[in-house]
C-alpha cells in the first residue's frame, strides 16, 4: 500500500498537481480508483527543501570570495606602490634639506618690498634736488638709474636667488651713491672707527633691510642680531642671530660673515637648553656678542647672564636693586638691556627705588660686576630702546607708526642730560631690538623679524 502511494504520488497527472500559491497547509483526500482499489491523495505543504536558494548562496558565495581576492591583490600592489612613494618622499627630503643647506638654496624673493624701496629713493632724490636747487646731471643720471632698476625688478620677480644677489648689488650701489648725495649737504665728520673725536650724532641713514631673519618665519618677531663688538682675532667680520616667537631666549646661532647670514648658513649654533643636563635660558631680547661672549639677561634667577661661547662656561650675577618690573615699550621682558661701545660694556635697567626711572650701570668685564651707576630722568616704559656711544647713552622713543626719535642723551663723561630731537625712519612700526656696534658705527634693529641696520652719521667735533 506505501509503495502503491509513492507511486501515484510521483506519477500523478500535472493538473492535480496545486501550484506553490496554494501549498499553504497540507491535505489528503481519498477516491475509488478504475479497478475499485482505493487511492489517496496526499496534498504536503511547502515544507521541501530550498536547493534553488541554496545554490543561489553559493553562487554568491563564489562570487564574494574572487572579489575579495581581488580586492587582496589590489592592496598588495597598492602596499607595493606606497612602499615606492615613501622611498621617493625620502629621497626628495633628502634632497630639499640638501638644497636648503647648500649656497643655492631658496631665499624668498620680496620683489614689491623692492620696489617699495625704489620709489622711497625717488622721493629722496626729488627731495635733494629740490633742497640743493639743483639741475645737475647726477640727479638726472640718479633716475635713470632708479628706472633702471625698476626693470630689473620686473625682469627678475621669476628667477632665482642668483638674480636677487645681483639685484641686491645693484642696490647696495644705489644706496651708496643716494647717501653720498644726501651727505654732501650735511655738515658732518665720520670719525675713525674706534674715535670719539666727534660731537655725537647727527643723523641716522635711511634703514637697510637686509631679509627676513634665518627662520624665515614673519611670527618670529623678538630677537636681535648684529656683529660682534670687540671680536677675536680671526673673527672679525662674524655675525649672530637669535629669534623666537616670544620673548624666550633658547638658542644663538654664529656666522662667519655676512653672505654666510644671508643665506642662513651658521657655522655654530648654541641652544642654551638641554633637557636633564642644564637651562641656560634668558628672557627679552637685550642682548649683545663681545668677544665671542653673549651677555644676556639670565632669567632664572633674575640676573645678567654672560655666556662664554669659546669655552661653553657661564656665569651670571644679581643686580641686587635691578627691578623685572619695568621694560621697554615695545616689548615686555626687557629688564635687563646691555650695551657696547668703544669705552666698554654697559647695562641699562630700573629700580623700585628709581620708580621706574633708567638707571646706567657701567660693567667691569672682568669681574662681571657693575662698578659704575647714573640715575636719568626717563621713565623707562615710555623708552623705545637705549644704546651706547662714546659713554654717552641715547634714548628713542615712537612718534608714529614710520617714525622713531632720539629725543634723550645723558653723558657720562660729563654727568650730563639733554633733550634732543633726531627723528629716523621706521621700517615697521614695532622692532624688539636695537643696538649700535663700535666696528662699525652701526645701529642694528631687528624689526618684526627683518633684519635692519642704519648708518650713523656724526657731528663736527
Amino acid at each position: 500500500m506505501d509503495l502503491l502511494l509513492l507511486v501515484l504520488l510521483l506519477v500523478a497527472p500535472a493538473h492535480s498537481w496545486l501550484s506553490l500559491e496554494d501549498w499553504g497547509s497540507g491535505s489528503v483526500e481519498g477516491s475509488v480508483g478504475e479497478f475499485g482499489q482505493c487511492v489517496c491523495y496526499v496534498f504536503l505543504p511547502d515544507t521541501s527543501f530550498p536547493a534553488d536558494r541554496v545554490e543561489q548562496m553559493q553562487t554568491t558565495s563564489n562570487q564574494l570570495s574572487v572579489e575579495v581576492k581581488l580586492q587582496i591583490i589590489k592592496i598588495s600592489s597598492l602596499k607595493v606602490q606606497l612602499e615606492v612613494l615613501l622611498g621617493s618622499l625620502s629621497n626628495l627630503t633628502t634632497r630639499v634639506e640638501s638644497l636648503e643647506s647648500g649656497p643655492d638654496k631658496y631665499i624668498k624673493l620680496e620683489f614689491e618690498l623692492l620696489r617699495i624701496e625704489l620709489r622711497e629713493f625717488e622721493a629722496l632724490v626729488t627731495q635733494l634736488k629740490a633742497s640743493l636747487n639743483s639741475s645737475s646731471p647726477a640727479f638726472e643720471s640718479l633716475y635713470i638709474e632708479i628706472r633702471n632698476m625698476s626693470l630689473i625688478v620686473d625682469q627678475l620677480e621669476s628667477y632665482d636667488r642668483s638674480n636677487l644677489e645681483v639685484i641686491r648689488i645693484e642696490f647696495a650701489k644705489l644706496q651708496r651713491k643716494l647717501e653720498k648725495c644726501q651727505d654732501d649737504k650735511d655738515d658732518f665728520s665720520n670719525a675713525e672707527i674706534g674715535s670719539c673725536k666727534h660731537g655725537g650724532i647727527l643723523r641716522l641713514g635711511k634703514p637697510v633691510v637686509s631679509q627676513l631673519n634665518a627662520d624665515l618665519s614673519a611670527g618670529y618677531s623678538y630677537g636681535g642680531w648684529g656683529k660682534d663688538s670687540n671680536p677675536l682675532p680671526g673673527s672679525e667680520n662674524m655675525y649672530w642671530y637669535s629669534g623666537s616667537s616670544n620673548t624666550l631666549v633658547s638658542r644663538i646661532t654664529q656666522y662667519s660673515d655676512y653672505y654666510k647670514l644671508i643665506m642662513r648658513q651658521g657655522y655654530k649654533t648654541h641652544e642654551l637648553y638641554a633637557q636633564n643636563r642644564y637651562d641656560w635660558r634668558g628672557t627679552g631680547n637685550n642682548y649683545i656678542v663681545r668677544e665671542n661672549t653673549l651677555y644676556y639677561q639670565f632669567r632664572s634667577p633674575f640676573a645678567m647672564g654672560k655666556l662664554n661661547m669659546t669655552s661653553v662656561k657661564l656665569e651670571y650675577k644679581v643686580i641686587p636693586t635691578a627691578s623685572a618690573q619695568f621694560s621697554y615699550h615695545y616689548s615686555a621682558n626687557q629688564n635687563l638691556d646691555f650695551a657696547a661701545d668703544e669705552s666698554g660694556l654697559w647695562v641699562t635697567y630700573a629700580t623700585d627705588g628709581s620708580k621706574g626711572k633708567l638707571v646706567l650701570g657701567k660693567i667691569n668685564e672682568v669681574s662681571f660686576e657693575v662698578e659704575e651707576v647714573w640715575q636719568t630722568s626717563i621713565f623707562k616704559p615710555s623708552v623705545g630702546n637705549t644704546f651706547m656711544i662714546c659713554g654717552v647713552l641715547y634714548a628713542t622713543r615712537s612718534v608714529d607708526t614710520k617714525t622713531e626719535e632720539i629725543f634723550y642723551t645723558y653723558d657720562t663723561n660729563k654727568n650730563e642730560e639733554s633733550y634732543i630731537s633726531i627723528p629716523f625712519e621706521k621700517f615697521q612700526d614695532f622692532y624688539m631690538y636695537l643696538d649700535y656696534n663700535p666696528t662699525d658705527q652701526r645701529l642694528y634693529m631687528f624689526n618684526n623679524g627683518y633684519y635692519v641696520y642704519y648708518n650713523v652719521k656724526f657731528k663736527v667735533a
